[in-house]
């Protein structure tokens, strides 16, 4: 037999393009449209109805960058239409390639109630199922101009004081038509065998039967009438649609899905109005497909809803009771999970489990976590202690260079917890269902003989839209078709309920997924992850002292409602476009103004309570936060510090420089401000490599192969120049308690000025780096070279640390030649180490070498600026602010103590006399995370702990008020059945046993 493959396929690509595709809609009549151009940001619907309407014509141009035009559109169906189908068509201009990264709009009835979106996928709105003619339409279309910046290149229009005022669209299309139902379901035929043929072997006789059967549909396709041919021409498709599928096909679970992100191309404003356009899609093909299941995760974009668009929350809460409108995920958003703090990260599912919960009476169970750029060994016992069982994860198909070797593993975190996890095979959260996307899920899948099946995630996402009807017309002709993969649309439950199930003995992967891609994200957009950290210690603090104030002073009360508010702001930009740095200029300006406010009302919350509980008195107090006694002062108290023992001392330095020195280190910065030796005298040891120089800035270029905000490449390592010219060396301060030497320095357009400070009693040389970054595609490091022969550095995460080789024995150590760590990383031999603190900054590299007198330099160097070009030109632009510390002879205790204590600034505050702590443990081991009122406001102390050392600890948990019962819970404060936590004693001790990285959350009812 000839081979005609080509010729068919090319037949039915363009016979389905030109000519079924436009024969859909049918007999259009232009529909009257007026339009309204909205000053400034988008105003409310009711004005929006309201507003004075002019003229408008399609072809007209509309939308300046970040606009909203209102167009107003009337009609009426033609009584020759009775019994037909009607639908409009109403096309913005839309490009059919960018679902979500362009303009969209939402269409309103007159009375304001939503009826559906437009965007490039789902540009029609039905007007009758069966008309009688004669019917009235009048519509009002809220339509956002938001500016296509998904190209990759530098742009001004990601903010609007920088965007332009010209129109970006032309209204293309505003017509009532005819749908024909049997167009469009032949339409659907034909693209799904196609898409299933070309999928299939060449030499499969599959392939071929399908092949034949679409040259005799299209031989039933009268072009001249199409609508009048479609039946006909289907009749000839139903035999191989109707083939069944085989036995071992894999299964697929498809679970509707619109992965919205809270902000990134477009500000926050823009997502609150993303998820309404998504979600009315989604209620409106409900109302149609009764098999549709939808799941939708992030509590904040539904609370938007609930917050601007009552009477789609109102269907929304009905179609989550009968089970197709889906809450996962539990998270107030889908966060970074590198970089947020731990009880951050407990707080995302607090309040996200607890609005689902509160809204819905929905206890979810998975965690679904698509795209955020790599997941933290810590959070496998953060999920399962917040009572969920599952997790989902798709991102690390896009590592670059190892493959991930499991789709259904268990995972395992830092302190042993496991956690069923499934990563799709199909390696999108945005499955338009077609045969290539399945076929792929097929043939990638890696469980393949121990497992059957895996979930894909289907609709437009990123941007928003949501699944279409398409998409649902593909998935029931594969639910059951021959040479694809079984799809059957259902909850995401269903699905992790059946695999674990099958595959109740999947293999372990132990340890953090770690995202081979997007390691700028660590430092990107310095001021924002800056802004997050100190939010984290400032609620921190607030939480602590309002706690201490509402059990020890009368009248106090706790402020539960700012709290929560504050924590779900700051939650909120912990979004996994925001926090990482990922996103347009608008919304990393916008999130420096909120850090600042949330500053100052943290502050103000903290020092009312701190004056609430020191008294009238002129007795200066100090209020140590921090988890560890400093200075004499306990961990959650106030007092008056003890004086250090030696004073320090600043001397000149021969050659050049300053020598300082306070009994326990002596620190020499020569003539260029360079760290030159850092002598543990107590060790009797240098801290530094022979011959090298710490606190050494270095540049190098930064231009990665593509994703400008997200990615360091690791040729950036090839080019680098050391900043060791000093514009001027100065003594800032030399007294008995401490002493500061500073230089200034100049490189490029930049300019920074460095401190070098040694205090009396410390163990710790801290460090400031006063940056103004005049910079382009260029990366900041401060690199420090240890004398330390280490194999592996620990790094701080959440609720304990990870270790990381400092060798490249594997193609898997390689890949993390740039690494996250929170407050400090550490680097020891046997005996000794060094810890390297920072205030704010997450990015990290560690490298190692052997020096020819057989030493090892290990130098670690922190991350401090990057200045991509996109999404933001301006990326990270002017001055910053920027602490970090170097910790000789430390170990992993040390690093927590001090860490924390870094983060943790005491503050003094004038009183009568000391103030106790609230709650006290016994052994430093144990960290005490939070301490707060509970969320049922009954007055019950919380207190959250965790082992920080990676070791058992047994300690006493003493609570400074009367306790009545201790009970250990889970993350949302329910009663948790454990060993951890021993009943309280008639004393208000608590007896804790804890294995290594344990978090355990105590519940403390006051007596």
């Amino acid at each position: 037999m000839h081979d005609d493959r080509s010729i068919t396929e090319h037949r039915l690509r363009r016979v389905l393009h030109e000519r079924i595709a436009p024969a859909v809609h049918s007999h259009p009549v232009p529909l009257t449209v007026e339009r309204w151009d909205a000053p400034g940001e988008p105003v409310p619907v009711a004005e929006g109805l309201a507003a004075p309407y002019g003229p408008c014509a399609v072809g007209d141009a509309w939308g300046p960058a970040w606009g909203t035009t209102w167009f107003k559109v009337t009609g009426t169906v033609p009584a020759a239409w009775a019994g037909r189908t009607v639908e409009a068509v109403l096309d913005l201009g839309f490009d059919r390639m960018m679902p979500g990264f362009q303009c969209e709009g939402l269409v309103h009835r007159a009375d304001g109630g939503e009826v559906k979106a437009l965007n490039p996928y789902s540009d029609w709105v039905r007007v009758a199922d069966r008309a009688t003619g004669g019917e009235r339409i009048e519509w009002y279309v809220e339509a956002a101009s938001n500016p296509v910046l998904v190209d990759h290149r530098p742009s001004f229009e990601g903010d609007r004081l920088t965007s332009g005022d010209l129109p970006l669209y032309r209204l293309a299309r505003m017509d009532l038509t005819v749908f024909e139902p049997e167009v469009w379901e032949l339409a659907r035929d034909l693209e799904v065998l196609h898409d299933l043929m070309t999928q299939l072997d060449t030499a499969d006789a599959r392939r071929h039967e399908i092949l034949h059967a679409l040259g005799s549909a299209l031989d039933a396709v009268d072009l001249g009438d199409v609508p009048g041919s479609a039946a006909a021409a289907r009749a000839r498709l139903t035999r191989v649609l109707e083939a069944p599928a085989n036995a071992s096909a894999h299964r697929i679970s498809a679970v509707g899905h619109a992965h919205i992100d809270s902000a990134w191309l477009w500000p926050l404003r823009e997502t609150v109005r993303k998820v309404a356009r998504t979600t009315s899609n989604v209620l409106d093909l409900m109302d149609e497909h009764p098999e549709f299941v939808f799941a939708m995760s992030q509590a904040q974009q539904l609370d938007w809803i609930k917050e601007n668009r009552p009477e789609l929350f109102e269907r929304i809460k009905k179609r989550v009771a009968e089970g197709r409108f889906v809450p996962v995920g539990g998270m107030w958003v889908e966060s970074d999970t590198n970089m947020v703090g731990g009880e951050a990260m407990v707080r995302q599912f607090l309040y996200g489990k607890k609005f689902f919960l509160d809204e819905f009476g929905v206890e979810t169970r998975n965690v679904w976590l698509p795209d955020s750029f790599g997941y933290t060994a810590a959070l496998p016992q953060i999920v399962r202690l917040s009572g969920s069982r599952w997790f989902l994860t798709q991102k690390i198909c896009w590592s670059q260079v190892n493959a991930f070797p499991h789709h259904t593993f268990w995972w395992e975190g830092i302190d042993g917890t496991r956690v069923f996890t499934h990563f799709p095979p199909v390696d999108t959260y945005n499955s338009d269902l077609g045969g290539a996307q399945l076929a792929h899920a097929a043939r990638n899948y890696r469980e393949k003989g121990r497992g059957s099946r895996s979930l894909v995630p289907f609709g437009w996402g990123d941007g928003g839209g949501g699944p279409t009807r398409e998409h649902l017309a593909r998935a029931r002709r594969q639910r059951d078709l021959e040479g694809s993969p079984r799809v059957e649309i259902e909850r995401p439950d269903a699905f992790f309920e059946k695999a674990h199930a099958e595959y109740a003995d999947a293999p372990v992967w132990a340890g953090e997924l770690y995202l081979e891609l997007h390691r700028g994200t660590y430092t990107s957009q310095a001021r924002t992850k800056q802004g997050n950290r100190r939010s984290e210690s400032l609620l921190r603090e607030a939480e602590l002292w309002a706690a201490t104030a509402a059990v020890r002073v009368s009248g106090y009360a706790y402020p539960y409602a700012d709290l929560e508010r504050i924590w779900k702001t700051v939650l909120l930009h912990q979004f996994h476009d925001i926090l990482p740095g990922s996103s347009i200029a608008w919304v990393h300006r916008e999130a420096r103004e909120t850090y600042a406010r949330v500053r100052e009302e943290l502050e103000g919350i903290t020092l009312g309570a701190q004056r609430a509980l020191a008294g009238e008195g002129a007795a200066e107090l100090v209020f140590n936060c921090a988890p560890h006694t400093r200075r004499g002062v306990p961990a959650g108290a106030a007092d008056r510090p003890a004086e250090p023992a030696e004073p320090v001392t600043l001397e000149e330095r021969h050659g050049g420089g300053h020598v300082l020195a306070n009994g326990l280190l002596l620190v020499e910065v020569d003539g260029r401000g360079l760290l030159v030796s850092v002598h543990d005298l107590e060790a009797r040891r240098e801290t530094l490599a022979p011959g090298t120089a710490a606190n050494l800035l270095q540049v190098h270029p930064d231009f990665p192969n593509m994703w400008d905000a997200w990615d360091v490449d690791a040729f950036y390592r090839n080019s680098v120049t050391d900043l060791v010219g000093a514009d001027a060396l100065e003594v800032a301060e030399s007294g008995p308690h401490a002493a500061t030497v500073r230089v200034t320095r100049s490189f490029g357009a930049s300019r920074v000025v460095q401190s070098i400070t040694l205090r009396a009693g410390s163990r710790t040389v801290e460090l400031g780096a006063d940056v103004d970054w005049q910079e382009t595609e260029k990366f900041l490091k401060a690199a420090f070279p240890l004398d330390v022969k280490a194999d592996r550095t620990a790094s701080e995460t959440q609720f304990g640390h990870v270790h990381r080789a400092t060798h490249t024995n594997t193609s898997w150590e390689a890949a993390k030649f740039e690494i996250c760590a929170h407050r400090w990383i550490h680097a020891e031999e046997p005996g000794w180490g060094v810890a390297l603190l920072n205030d704010s900054t997450y990015g990290h590299d560690v490298t190692r070498d052997v020096r020819p007198d057989g030493g090892q330099t290990t130098t670690v160097r922190l991350s401090l600026l990057r200045a991509p070009r996109y999404p933001d030109p301006e990326t990270d632009q002017g001055t910053h602010r920027l602490r970090y510390a170097l910790l000789p002879g430390a170990g992993i205790g040390d690093a927590v103590r001090e860490g924390h204590a870094f983060n943790l600034p005491e503050r003094v505050v004038t009183g009568s006399g000391p103030v106790a702590p609230l709650l006290t443990v016994d052994d430093d081991a144990v960290v005490v995370e939070a301490v707060k009122l509970a969320e049922d406001r009954s007055g019950d102390v919380v207190v959250r702990l965790y082992e920080s050392r990676g070791g058992r600890a047994a300690a006493v948990l003493t609570a400074g008020f009367p306790v009545a019962e201790a009970v250990e819970s889970d993350l949302l404060e329910r009663p948790l059945a454990g060993a951890a936590v021993a009943p309280a004693a008639a004393d208000g001790t608590v007896a804790l046993t804890l294995r290594p990285f344990q978090i355990v959350t105590v519940r403390l009812r006051r007596g």
